[in-house]
């Protein structure tokens, strides 16, 4: 739910009550809240948060709960990195400033939300870090960041449930945090010229080439057993008891709708029979299940919203992937 998501000057936007209600009464229980730190921050002053602004995440979190939904509160844009432009003015990983301010926001919310129950809500400390080499970051460093981070946090609430994105925009699992006792997140982006087919946001370094699937790209050919290759990493973590789950998937709405539905069923099949969860981006919008706009899609009128029947079935486990 992008009500936090891209600060443009405006405030934050409430809790969409209607499509709250739409994925309960369908029997989804997950909610993700990506925020953009300036909402609430004045400047580069990261330790003196406007608190007006960051108690419209209460209302969030009071929403979902009454709904029976998990809300997972995820720093999209943190004090030093973005994966999406503009770049932050300070590294998180070399830049004093910035870790110091990432550490206070999570040691805010910590004891903001302690007491609420697991059950009810989860720390997404930062969205997909980047690859080695990028922005000054290393794996080392972000473990020492992602350690302290932690630890502050339960210093305060020694039980909340935190969870780590895999570096490399989510997409490599992080074998050295394994013992932290913290869900570690996927993504479900490849192959990315079939997920992001035309996305404006991306600079490919090349032509886009129309995408299909099962598909040869790079040297490879991806179909549902490259899928469950390019996971092995992921399930090798999972066996030494970290719990894994795909904080995001979904296909942009350039991407033909025939390749996009075949690729997702693989895909979701695939989480499916590793017994992951998984969260769509998003609900509405360009890669959603509602009013995403797709070449191809055929649209049925639920509950107020135009849903795009096939990938419903696959969402919903009632079409075979």
């Amino acid at each position: 739910m992008l009500w936090m998501f891209s600060y443009r000057g405006s405030p934050p936007a409430a809790p969409d009550l209607k499509q709250l209600d739409f994925i309960a009464k369908h029997g989804f229980n997950f909610i993700r809240i990506p925020t953009d730190y300036r909402f609430w921050t004045a400047g580069q002053d990261y330790t003196r948060p406007d608190e007006k602004t960051l108690a419209i995440i209460d209302t969030y979190l009071d929403a979902c709960r009454e709904r029976g939904l998990h809300m997972s509160l995820n720093l999209h844009r943190a004090p030093g990195y973005c994966i999406n432009k503009p770049a932050e003015p300070h590294c998180l990983w070399t830049d004093a400033a910035a870790r110091d301010g990432f550490v206070f926001l999570w040691e805010y919310f910590a004891r903001k939300y302690k007491g609420v129950p697991n059950e009810a809500l989860s720390f997404d400390l930062l969205n997909e870090p980047p690859s080695p080499g990028e922005r000054d970051f290393t794996r080392e460093r972000h473990e020492e960041v992602m350690r302290r981070t932690i630890n502050a946090i339960r210093a305060i609430d020694p039980d909340r449930e935190i969870v780590l994105d895999g570096v490399s925009g989510g997409s490599e699992a992080i074998p050295e945090l394994a013992d932290t006792g913290t869900i570690h997140s996927g993504r479900g982006y490849s192959p990315f010229t079939v997920s992001h087919y035309r996305a404006e946001w991306v600079d490919l370094g090349r032509e886009w080439q129309p995408p299909s699937y099962p598909c040869a790209l790079d040297g490879r050919v991806w179909d549902r057993g490259a899928l469950i290759e390019h996971y092995r990493p992921w399930r090798e973590v999972e066996k030494t008891g970290v719990k894994v789950h795909i904080g995001e998937f979904g296909c942009y709405n350039k991407t033909p709708n025939g390749v996009a539905l075949a690729w997702l069923g693989d895909l979701l099949g695939v989480f499916r029979e590793f017994g992951w969860g998984y969260a769509l981006w998003n609900f509405a919008g360009a890669f959603g299940v509602a009013e995403h706009g797709r070449p191809g899609a055929v649209y049925e009128q639920m509950d107020g919203f135009a849903i795009d029947r096939a990938l419903w079935e696959l969402l919903t486990g009632n079409r075979a992937g």
